[in-house]
């Protein structure tokens, strides 16, 4: 399944109704403190931008947001909270679309660097997140850590979630690093719907190499927004990887 087809127009119109915590005050308002911080006054690119969680707010923090998406409904989705003046953003894939101008800040949120499936894509996302940044520039992935631990032996699923009306389910590949989430929705009768999408894995050791190869030295690692200590129990992590000041 491609991209286009699960990031489709049903999705879009579903998406920011469905965000549940990621869309609360309580998380978007360390992301923003964090973000601000890290941009120093400079402009900021958002790779994957989605229908503008991160970036709207973003920029009425005074922030200069420009963004790259290649869903095309969910840019719509934007547009009706944001015009093309105030977060302009260049329709392509985030591993190679370029967007004009030199940035401060590149940042990746809500584990989405996994939506490339190939590593070597995942790679080409670094390079081009460096290739946009001035030099002493930072690049910030939110992503969470594998949770091979809830994986039974000889089995290839785990659940991940359990809610009223939702059950999350993972099927993992894990020689390829290949991860399906099923999200499985149902109400009071007999009918259900199935939403799924595809990931690559990433361990924080992997990223890291990933960040050398694109000329990045690892600033902080933190296991959330509000900078709490990243351990070995964390369930995610926001990294934070820096160009040389004198971008040699």
């Amino acid at each position: 399944m491609e991209h286009a087809d699960v990031w489709d127009e049903r999705t879009a119109q579903a998406y920011d109704a469905e965000l549940g915590a990621m869309g609360s005050a309580a998380v978007l308002g360390p992301t923003l403190d964090r973000l601000v911080e890290l941009a120093e006054g400079g402009a900021a690119l958002e790779l994957a931008i989605g229908t503008g969680r991160v970036g709207v707010p973003l920029a009425a923090r005074g922030i200069r947001v420009s963004g790259i998406e290649l869903s095309e409904p969910m840019l719509a989705r934007l547009r009706t909270k944001a015009d093309a003046e105030h977060v302009p953003v260049v329709v392509g894939d985030m591993a190679h679309a370029r967007v004009p101008g030199e940035f401060a800040l590149v940042y990746l949120v809500f584990n989405t660097i996994s939506n490339l499936l190939e590593q070597s894509e995942q790679v080409a996302c670094f390079r081009n997140a460096a290739a946009h940044l001035a030099p002493g520039g930072r690049f910030v992935v939110e992503l969470w850590v594998p949770d091979l631990q809830r994986l039974p032996p000889d089995r290839t699923a785990a659940i991940f979630s359990v809610e009223p009306g939702r059950i999350g389910l993972d099927t993992y590949d894990v020689l390829l690093q290949h991860v399906v989430s099923h999200h499985f929705r149902f109400g009071e009768g007999t009918e259900a719907e199935l939403f799924r999408s595809r990931h690559r894995y990433v361990w924080p050791a992997e990223l890291d190499l990933m960040a050398q190869l694109a000329g990045f030295a690892l600033e902080h690692r933190w296991a959330d927004w509000d900078g709490s200590p990243f351990t070995a129990t964390s369930g995610s992590h926001v990294s934070v990887y820096r160009l040389p000041v004198d971008g040699t």
